[in-house]
């Protein structure tokens, strides 16, 4: 018989390992993941992972994940891929206005994609950079998105900094950690730039394109800044969930740095 590597995770295990890692009961926790770093053994597949997440939590915890839909643009913006320009307008008249309860995630990874549809979950209105939560604090944290400036004062990450959350970042690194683009809109650094952005949006029975301002975010330096605050702050917790090295971070202390960060490290 072929040998079997590897070692089975159920939902107590990854909770075990949560537990190890620092999540603690009644915590505010923003989590970024890749799954398959976990290792090839998760028995329930995304599901055990989210469900640990929530036994970790417990009852007065509160889960936060990214839940973007960044297709949700203007077609004439498309790069990865590009579309004929001769179907643009068709792509407009067309496509499918933001629904939470329905519109997928895009390049969040199938936990994120999982927990959206998990009865209790609540998703914020915002058409390209929604956050889904589960928990004492959902309602607090996805009320009420601001269009403008999706990851700004009147965002799903700032209400998680309100409340002295943290973030855990299973399998993924600072490139992956949205809590930084807070810092971006808070900071005044060289070359920081606006844009029109445009999505669909339901309204009067049927649905319109909508224009809003946003930042021209940029995750490019985000693993360097994510290195020095480790190195500078010593406030970061390596271990492994599963076989996924993860790290938890208390978002207040990196976003603040990184606004003093950016402002002395972006050029232009």
């Amino acid at each position: 018989m072929q040998e079997i590597q590897g070692r089975l995770m159920t939902v107590d295990t990854l909770a075990e390992d949560l537990r190890r890692l620092g999540v603690s009961p009644g915590m505010t926790l923003i989590v970024h993941s890749s799954f398959k770093s976990l290792g090839s053994w998760v028995l329930g597949g995304p599901a055990a992972v989210i469900l640990a997440l929530e036994q970790a939590l417990g009852p007065e915890g509160t889960l936060v994940m990214p839940t973007h839909s960044s297709d949700l643009c203007d077609p004439a913006g498309w790069r990865n891929p590009p579309v004929n320009p001769a179907w643009w307008d068709e792509i407009r008249e067309q496509m499918p206005p933001y629904d939470p309860s329905l519109t997928p995630t895009r390049m969040m990874g199938v936990i994120p994609e999982c927990f959206r549809k998990q009865d209790g979950v609540m998703r914020s209105r915002h058409p390209m950079q929604s956050f889904a939560a589960w928990g004492k604090h959902a309602e607090r944290i996805t009320a009420e998105q601001s269009y403008d400036y999706s990851m700004g004062e009147q965002s799903p990450l700032a209400r998680v900094y309100e409340l002295d959350g943290r973030v855990l970042l299973l399998g993924v690194g600072n490139a992956n950690n949205t809590s930084l683009h807070l810092a971006e809109v808070r900071a005044n650094y060289a070359g920081k730039r606006e844009m029109t952005a445009r999505s669909p949006i339901r309204k009067d029975g049927g649905s319109c394109w909508l224009s809003y301002t946003e930042l021209e975010y940029d995750s490019d330096d985000f693993e360097r800044l994510g290195e020095q605050f480790e190195k500078e702050a010593g406030l970061v917790t390596r271990g492994k969930i599963g076989d996924a090295e993860s790290l938890l971070i208390p978002q207040r202390a990196i976003v603040d740095y990184a606004v003093k960060w950016l402002e002395g490290n972006r050029k232009g």
